[in-house]
Formats: C-alpha cells, sequence, structure tokens
C-alpha cells in the first residue's frame, strides 16, 4: 500500500506587479490617444504590447518613464504605480525616475562620435555618479550583459557610431544597464534591423529577463511570441485584451484580437 504523504505542498509564490497602471488616459492637445487603460506588468517578466500604428503602445511607455509629458500639448490622468509608488506624485523627480526605467528607441541613438566606453558611460558621466574606480567594472558587466563584449573589448576607444546597426542598438541597451535600471522600455528595438541582428536583440532580451521586467512594443507578433511572456494588444487607445502570450495568440477571448492577429486589419 502507498503512503499518503504528510509533506505540505509547495505553493507557488504570486509573481509581483513592477508597474500597476490605473485609468491611464493620455491626450496630445485635443487627440485622446490613450483611453483608460489598466494592466499590471509581472516583475521578472516580458511583457510586449501590439496593435496597429497609432494605438498608444508607444505613448504607454512613455508615460511610464514620464516622457510624454516632455511634449509641450501633452497631458495625462490617471496612476502608475512602479513597486507600489505612483510615479505622478509630486515628490516624484523625472530625472530619477528616468533612470531607474530605461528607453530604447526604434532607431539606435548612440553619441556617433563618442567612444563606444564613453557612450556606455554617458548616463553615469552626466549625472555625476561615475567613480573612476569603478569605471572599468561597469563597463565590462554593461557590455557583457549587452552580449556586445566580446566585440568590442578590443576597440573600446573607437566612435560608438562606427559599429553596425545591430551592434549600435546593443551599445544603446549597454548604456542603459550601466546606471543599474529596474526595467527597460523598448519601443520597437528591432524595427531598423536586419534578421540576424534582431535574433541577436531577442537572445540578449532572453537573458536580461532573469534580471530586469522589459515592456517591448512590437509590430512583429512572431517576435511577440518568441521573447515574451504575456501579450497585451491596444486598439484605439484601449486595452482589449492581456494575457499569457501562448493563450492571446491560440485562444483570444476577444474577435478584434483574432482579426488583428490573423491580420484581417493592421
Amino acid at each position: 500500500m502507498s503512503q499518503v504523504s504528510n509533506a505540505p505542498k509547495v505553493v507557488p509564490e504570486p509573481i509581483e506587479s513592477k508597474v500597476v497602471a490605473k485609468g491611464i488616459k493620455a491626450w496630445f492637445g485635443d487627440n485622446q490617444v490613450l483611453k483608460g487603460i489598466d494592466m499590471e506588468i509581472p516583475q521578472n517578466e516580458i511583457t510586449a504590447i501590439i496593435g496597429p500604428s497609432g494605438c498608444g503602445k508607444s505613448t504607454f511607455i512613455r508615460c511610464i518613464n514620464r516622457m510624454h509629458e516632455l511634449v509641450d500639448i501633452a497631458r495625462f490622468e490617471g496612476e502608475l504605480l512602479l513597486d507600489g509608488k505612483n510615479i505622478y506624485d509630486n515628490d516624484v523627480d523625472p530625472v530619477l525616475l528616468r533612470r531607474r526605467v530605461g528607453m530604447v528607441f526604434q532607431k539606435p541613438n548612440p553619441f556617433p562620435t563618442m567612444s563606444i566606453r564613453d557612450n556606455v558611460l554617458a548616463g553615469l558621466k552626466m549625472t555625476g555618479r561615475l567613480r573612476k574606480s569603478e569605471a572599468g567594472e561597469i563597463l565590462e558587466r554593461s557590455l557583457r550583459q549587452a552580449a556586445l563584449w566580446e566585440e568590442v573589448k578590443d576597440r573600446l576607444g573607437q566612435p560608438g557610431g562606427g559599429l553596425s546597426g545591430g551592434q549600435q542598438q546593443r551599445l544603446c541597451i549597454a548604456r542603459s544597464l550601466a546606471v543599474e535600471p529596474d526595467m527597460l522600455l523598448m519601443d520597437e528595438p528591432c524595427s531598423a534591423l536586419d534578421p540576424i541582428a534582431t535574433a541577436r536583440i531577442e537572445d540578449l532580451l532572453n537573458d536580461l529577463r532573469e534580471h530586469y521586467t522589459i515592456i517591448i512594443v512590437t509590430h512583429n507578433m512572431q517576435q511577440a511570441t518568441r521573447v515574451s511572456d504575456k501579450t497585451a494588444f491596444f486598439l484605439h487607445g484601449e486595452l482589449v485584451e492581456f494575457g499569457a502570450t501562448d493563450t492571446l495568440f491560440t485562444h483570444p477571448s476577444d474577435s478584434r484580437t483574432e482579426d488583428y492577429i490573423t491580420g484581417k486589419f493592421g
């Protein structure tokens, strides 16, 4: 007769939310681009945001690091909690917030005439947080995290603009990682890259997910299925559906999601 174990069942701890959006609305002038977004971004996972052009994907992530407000005609309403703290509270310094929430843009934007070394360390230098004794360690760690160290370690003094497009994008990622952010926002980071460079970035994302919360905006639905744990579908400024990536792409709960991922519109 088999014995019944009295050992307690191990219940996995719930994944904490890194970002909680509550009723997020955003405007450019009279044009409302976000219409009440409610969602929770899990910690140490990759969340993809998909949807047609103009649906509010990029605006949403720019609200998370308060870049939206840098546009003169922009307006924001709602609550955005980062680790439980509303980032739009009056006591939150946007500059300090942007150190915690790194941003990688669609087009690689290294400082072209600045050396690879200085590109990586630029954020720390600008904020006065770089100690000379730590520069070498931070430089190597950041480039290794960005899977670029082996390719550039012998030419750190050469201009960052001399790298290939894919290398430049990884250099920008290294620059973001050097300031030790809490999370990374990526706005179409592979749209300007060839398939080989795109594959390198995707491999890098899979490595980084262990240490960072990542949100990636992408038009490439195959990319979303390859790299993300969860996917959100935006349409006309609204969050239509949000859930596990496998489920959303194979058994979407909303007919608009199915129409989009099967190519009926968008």
